[in-house]
């Protein structure tokens, strides 16, 4: 009873003191958005007039390579919102365990860019590290993942002051 009552008692203080020490870390952690939606005019990015550079690290613990879908979307707390499908190619290498690859990308342009979101389509899995957009009118951000990127969900990051709500239009379609 008495060995019982401390491995309790040791357990209750390790789990006190992760909950406390992740607490106090303060690092942000990427989340799952299922009710996340591109805008429409998002998806026709290629008649826009700003470029932005996407920065992605590959984690060195992430499969050597992956085959999946990577998609992303970032954008503004005003409604402004860049999309880039498919910026997956196995065939160029992107996206190989600890590699840096770098996107031109062309989108509606914004404010300080707030929120960033990654969608995996596939069954290698994939495990980015960093994420940094550069753009004209923006100062750079990171977007700080170092954690595996579920299927078929957005995942990421949203700074923006208005939340989700600076997502999503009424004639938003789902991807």
């Amino acid at each position: 009873m008495e060995r019982t009552m401390k491995a309790l008692v040791f357990l209750l203080h390790f789990a006190l003191f992760f909950t406390f020490s992740q607490a106090q870390s303060g690092i942000p952690q990427p989340r799952p958005l299922k009710s996340f939606k591109l805008r429409e005019d998002a998806q026709n990015n290629n008649q826009r007039s700003c470029s932005y550079t996407v920065s992605i690290t590959t984690s060195c613990s992430s499969p050597r390579y992956t085959r999946d879908q990577i998609s992303l979307s970032f954008g503004d707390a005003y409604g402004n919102q860049v999309y880039a499908p498919r910026l997956d190619d196995p065939s160029s290498r992107t996206f190989e365990r600890c590699s840096r690859d770098t996107f031109e990308i062309y989108g509606p342009c914004t404010y300080q860019i707030c929120y960033l979101y990654l969608y995996r389509s596939g069954y290698d899995g994939w495990k980015p590290d960093t994420v940094q957009v550069y753009g004209y009118n923006t100062k750079s951000v990171s977007f700080y993942y170092n954690t595996f990127i579920p299927g078929d969900v957005w995942f990421g990051f949203n700074y923006c002051n208005g939340g989700a709500s600076a997502l999503s239009s009424p004639s938003s379609t789902a991807v």
